[in-house]
């Protein structure tokens, strides 16, 4: 299937330019001469990638970047910012805002190809990920204690907060990071952030280690696995990771809580 660019550029010129050379790789692709309706076209095409400037009339590029990750449509599709604003702070500013990558100009038309194709590429690794079936079915679960499912999060019942707690409860025995969640929801990672502390009081980092806490927990009283075992099994492929993380978790160590636990029942 064709994928779709969306090219967003004040300067006829340089916006032509780009669409050019993109087009004769074979995409379909779209142009907006500023910000504002640059914005007007992601919403209605849908694009599978945004090529943007940052310095634009009526709606610059970093307010293009905010205004698109706040909508669910828009959230996920990748932005690389093509601009002429190179300085450190310009460039920390795009990422922190959501931006897949950041080319300074002039930059050649292989370093533009390239973002473009790493840029897909990733999304498409991302949505087959999420788009696999599960390691387990759920009748598994009930069998495998190796897979416990944890505990119904108080925020299910909040509508914004309901699929994030979803999902990490789905999947937090992956490797699974902030980008994994924010790409699963349809938010940027820095706008996630903020949701979830300011509607929780914790990162969405902290949900997905309170998640394998506690099924960490439930296999040390349940079974007789090995903490290596368990660790691997509630998501750490570094055992002293999580041998470390419990003991700031708990105060102290997972063998000696396994066996606390278990005189106290």
């Amino acid at each position: 299937m064709v994928k779709t660019i969306l090219v967003i550029d004040n300067r006829a010129s340089t916006r032509n330019l780009f669409l050019e050379f993109i087009k004769a790789e074979g995409f379909y692709t779209i142009d907006a001469e500023n910000g504002l309706i640059g914005v007007q076209q992601a919403q209605e095409h849908l694009p599978d990638l945004i090529i943007s400037e940052i310095m634009m009339p009526k709606l610059d590029g970093y307010s293009v970047l905010t205004t698109l990750r706040q909508n669910p449509a828009t959230a996920i599709i990748p932005l690389i910012f093509v601009t002429t604003k190179g300085t450190r702070t310009d460039v920390r500013k795009g990422m922190e805002l959501g931006a897949d990558d950041y080319l300074t100009q002039p930059c050649t038309v292989d370093e533009l190809l390239r973002a473009i194709a790493a840029c897909l590429e990733k999304r498409a690794t991302l949505q087959k990920f999420y788009t696999a079936p599960p390691l387990l079915n759920p009748k598994a679960l009930e069998t495998d204690t190796t897979r416990p499912v944890v505990f119904n999060s108080t925020f299910l019942f909040d509508p914004l907060l309901s699929k994030i707690f979803c999902f990490i409860e789905t999947n937090y025995y992956r490797s699974i990071s902030l980008s994994d969640v924010a790409f699963a929801v349809g938010y940027c990672p820095n706008y996630l952030t903020h949701l979830v502390r300011r509607r929780t009081g914790q990162t969405v980092q902290r949900w997905i280690i309170d998640y394998r806490m506690a099924a960490a927990r439930s296999l040390l009283l349940k079974t007789d696995h090995k903490v290596e075992q368990i660790a691997q099994a509630v998501g750490y492929d570094c055992a002293v990771h999580f041998f470390r993380q419990f003991r700031q978790h708990h105060g102290s160590t997972p063998q000696a809580w396994r066996k606390a636990g278990r005189n106290n029942i």
